[in-house]
């Protein structure tokens, strides 16, 4: 065929610019017009809420392309401020209406490709064709925003609706300085993702200060006193000074329709997969047009900036005589909410319930990257496949980092027609900093594929809810964690103790096991099937439970500890007149690493009397959910917590010292809190995870006793040369040991010294304390150092050699005091 063709194009952005260059890169001869009714051709609208938040400080930063870079590079005639107002097919012609000169002229084409996009959806309410009243689709929209955000007296915003637009704009005003309520109808925010996957955004929104409402909608805006006063369908009213409609945006196809062009049926222009529309010289691409869902095969819109540019190209090469199919969407994508991320590709449960699909779905909560390298998080994963095939039907993700590279490969396993089979065996990047050995995603493929070979059975959360009388609640966590709250009805027996109460367990009824996340729930089941019990896990455990409940905090759990024994603590949000408070100290704890922040607020808490207030400023991301946790195990009384620029600030009021509520569980009685650890090592990386834990427990009050053994003596030990008197042996001993804990070295990666100094170093810049500070620490605490004297007297180490405060002690010392302790380690 031949190229020497005329080629107009209609809109700009994602879709029509990718189809004018794409078009201009297959032939020189071809003429190429591009009509935009804006001034705008190319601009970046996913930008546009990130420059009226201030991350984007350069406005021109958004313009992807200019008219004169388009018909300087691509020699392309640009037409702005250009309106396509009628398309005449029968004679292969348009009509554009020049906004300017408001003049109006034909233009023939031998194709015609449309890309007019979507608009914002405008609902009949009273009043909100108000000038104040918003919306965002361009950048005169954003203009607009700004200067309504900057005029004097502007300090409160309201947000309709809770989609992407909605959440990065209601993020966005808040990084600007306003008081905003966002009012969403549907009883979750982002309503692409599953509801117990939108849970976590919903507090997470409240501690960034959002007035969060949902299931509410707006009824009507009024103009009063110079503000705008707005209507709530339940009955509540609310003030702001300016008005974000984001409920939603419909394919714009007025220009299609009225050539009688076919629509489909969700009413945007209906295309085949080569982008055609029904006439043979139309293509459409873009937010206007249906494309096929991969997963169920039906119609779709997607207004997505990486689809429309896809989408352009294959409309530019078919138009141009090549072969280009266009294989339809998983609907990939991501939205930043403040601190976190919230991510999906392929099909949610909510349409799968819709259809007669046979499905399973699993959940598991990792960490990003390897947990012992600072700054992990933990990452909520979902993922929806086939339980006969493994075939992959969707994925979802909610956490602070990592989330997008898990659902980016997820959705690349899709469009390959990979099965959760083959995801347990991708290979993926793995280092401490970037990930773990076994990636989410590979754990993702084992939970799956342990489902469907029988090797796992699984049950969730509304089952958990309601339980028939033949099946049997059991809570293998820990009953501290059970202290924190459990599943109405569970009976708790810890892992730990299961194959020595198996008499306890009913044999005639299906044991429905749960632990924090989900692992030492799937133990359980491992142990009771091959023991001749019938037992299913609960995916995604407690932690997927409370989610699923659509309330991620509840009074009597705010601390549980997951299957890695890393804290998850939840947060309450509490209204409390803040003036009301004696506040008798504040205390900066930014650049401090866990534990010191609750460290220095315990020290702050024992400065202050009974009923007076104490703040405290962190930097430290676990911060936030940890105050909450010390504060019930403590028996003082949680304020608030707010964040800003990063910072989290909390006030909590001491009170008087009060019993732990008694776990819901079938143990007799509530663990002392005592906690004893045996350090046999005297590696570096051991030895900072013993006195972490151990002045984390001193700061939750607990009396805590570390037991030195053998190579563990050497961490008491003083850095300077003690003048004492020894044998042979006992001279060769100490000289090849490591004085003190500067001497240690790493267990693994000590690389000759690198690792270990590497390690160290990086320890210096986050702020992590060293090893012989976390010692000090940990004395000024009141953490009792014991040094076993048989240990001593077998390595030839001296009393005169250890450091002050270190008591002696045997085997009978340490198991009294383990005795009445809740917890035992061995390090």
């Amino acid at each position: 065929m031949s190229d020497q063709k005329r080629i107009l194009i209609v809109g700009g952005v994602a879709g029509g610019a990718s189809a004018a260059a794409r078009a201009r890169r297959l032939s020189e001869s071809a003429e190429i017009i591009m009509f935009e009714r804006g001034p705008y051709i190319s601009f970046a609208n996913c930008g546009l809420p990130y420059h009226i938040s201030g991350d984007i400080t350069d406005r021109d930063r958004l313009l992807v392309q200019t008219p004169e870079s388009m018909r300087s590079r691509h020699n392309i005639d640009v037409r702005t401020n250009s309106e396509v107002i009628e398309i005449d097919r029968p004679n292969k012609r348009i009509r554009v209406r020049d906004l300017q000169s408001d003049t109006e002229y034909t233009e023939p084409y031998d194709t015609l490709i449309l890309s007019p996009g979507a608009e914002p959806v405008q609902p009949p309410i009273p009043g909100s064709d108000n000038p104040r009243v918003h919306t965002l689709r361009n950048i005169p929209d954003m203009d607009s925003i700004i200067t309504a955000v900057e005029k004097e007296n502007v300090t409160s915003a309201a947000v309709i609706g809770a989609g992407y637009i909605g959440l990065e704009m209601t993020e966005a005003l808040i990084q600007r300085g306003l008081n905003v309520s966002l009012i969403e109808l549907l009883p979750q925010v982002m309503a692409t993702v599953d509801p117990e996957m939108a849970a976590p955004l919903h507090q997470h929104l409240e501690l960034h200060g959002v007035d969060l409402r949902l299931s509410t909608s707006l009824t009507s805006i009024e103009e009063k006193a110079d503000r705008l006063a707005l209507k709530l369908n339940d009955g509540s009213a609310l003030d702001a000074d300016i008005v974000i409609m984001a409920v939603g945006v419909k394919p714009e196809t007025k220009l299609a329709s009225d050539a009688s062009l076919e629509l489909g049926p969700l009413g945007g222009i209906k295309v085949d997969d080569h982008m055609r529309t029904s006439d043979p010289n139309i293509y459409a691409v873009g937010d206007a047009v249906e494309v096929t869902d991969t997963i169920a095969q039906t119609p779709a819109l997607i207004p997505l900036a990486g689809p429309a540019n896809r989408q352009g190209r294959a409309a530019a090469d078919n138009a141009l005589g090549r072969d280009s199919a266009y294989p339809g969407t998983l609907g990939t994508a991501i939205c930043k909410v403040f601190d976190l991320s919230v991510a999906t590709t392929g099909t949610n449960e909510k349409r799968l319930k819709k259809t007669s699909a046979k499905y399973e779905k699993i959940y598991l909560h990792p960490a990003n990257h390897a947990g012992y390298y600072p700054g992990a998080s933990q990452i909520s994963l979902k993922l929806i496949f086939d339980p006969n095939t493994g075939k992959i039907l969707g994925a979802q993700a909610t956490g602070k980092d990592g989330v997008d590279k898990r659902i980016d490969v997820i959705a690349t396993a899709i469009k390959a027609n990979l099965t959760v089979h083959d995801l347990q065996h991708l290979e993926l990047c793995y280092a401490p900093p970037y990930g773990s050995a076994k990636d989410p995603v590979n754990y993702a493929g084992f939970i799956a594929s342990n489902i469907i070979t029988g090797d796992m059975k699984v049950f969730h959360s509304d089952l958990a809810d309601n339980p028939s009388d033949d099946q049997f609640l059991l809570d293998v966590r820990s009953p501290a964690e059970v202290q924190a709250g459990t599943i109405p009805g569970a009976t708790n027996i810890p892992i730990d103790e299961l194959r020595d109460r198996l008499s306890e367990l009913p044999a005639d009824k299906e044991i429905l096991a749960f632990c924090q996340v989900g692992l030492r729930g799937y133990l359980a089941t491992r142990v009771l099937e091959q023991n001749g019990l019938n037992a299913s896990n609960l995916t995604g455990g407690y932690k997927t439970y409370r989610a699923y409940k659509g309330t991620l905090e509840t009074p009597d759990s705010e601390e549980m500890t997951d299957d890695t024994g890393e804290k998850q603590i939840t947060l309450e949000k509490e209204i409390v007149t803040m003036d009301k408070l004696n506040i008798a100290k504040h205390v900066d704890a930014r650049g401090l690493q866990c534990p010191g922040p609750i460290m220095e607020l315990k020290k702050a808490i024992d400065e202050v009397s009974s009923g007076s207030a104490v703040t405290i400023t962190a930097s430290d991301p676990g911060f936030a959910p940890d105050v909450k946790g010390w504060c019930h195990s403590t028996g003082n009384r949680f304020i608030s917590v707010t964040t800003d620029n990063g910072a989290y600030t909390a006030t909590i009021v001491k009170e008087q010292t009060k019993p732990s509520p008694t776990p819901t569980c079938s143990l007799d009685k509530d663990p002392a809190k005592e906690k004893t650890i045996v350090v046999f090592s005297n590696d570096f990386d051991k030895a900072m995870a013993t006195f972490i834990i151990a002045n984390g427990a001193a700061a939750m009050g607990s009396k805590v006793t570390l037991f030195f053994t053998f190579w563990g003596l050497n961490l008491l030990r003083k850095p300077e040369s003690v003048p004492v008197k020894k044998n042979l042996i006992e001279k060769m001993f100490g000289f090849m040991m490591p004085r003190g804990p500067e001497k240690t070295s790493l267990s693994k990666m000590h690389m000759a010294g690198m690792g270990t100094a590497m390690i160290k170093g990086i320890m210096k810049n986050k702020n992590v304390s060293s090893l012989p500070e976390q010692i000090a620490n940990a004395q000024a605490a009141g953490v009792r150092l014991v040094a076993c004297a048989m240990s001593m007297d077998l390595m030839g180490i001296k009393p005169e050699e250890l450091i002050d405060g270190v008591e002696q002690g045997g085997v009978a010392m340490y198991l009294d005091n383990a005795e009445s302790a809740n917890v035992n380690l061995f390090i």
